[in-house]
């Protein structure tokens, strides 16, 4: 499966960003989607992940301000990310673990800054 990204941006910080992973076929069978994001001369780290049944994981730094989620009818992950920091800036990665292993979408950039 093909995944990309888009929603990335200058925000500042307090603001709002969307960002979306449109996936280029069905997600309806694929069990684990999420967010990964690298920052830069930092390793890239794990953000937020979301399975088939709605369960959802969130790295500490991000709880309460993030939310991913996904529609499976339109093949697409969300998140929803709220209150941005400084410290968020990075390049936001989505992935899909499916039957042939782990695919990656090409990154978008967020910087949050005044």
């Amino acid at each position: 499966v093909q995944l990309v990204e888009s929603g990335g941006g200058l925000v500042q910080p307090g603001g709002s960003l969307r960002l979306s992973c449109a996936a280029s076929e069905s997600i309806f069978r694929i069990n684990v989607m999420g967010w990964y994001r690298q920052a830069p001369g930092r390793e890239r780290e794990l953000v937020a992940t979301v399975y088939s049944g709605g369960a959802t994981n969130y790295q500490d730094s991000v709880k309460g301000r993030f939310t991913i989620s996904r529609d499976n009818a339109k093949n697409r992950l969300y998140l929803q990310m709220d209150s941005l920091k400084a410290e968020d800036t990075a390049v936001y990665y989505c992935y899909a673990d499916w039957v042939y292993g782990r695919s990656w979408g090409q990154g978008t950039q967020v910087t949050v800054s005044s």
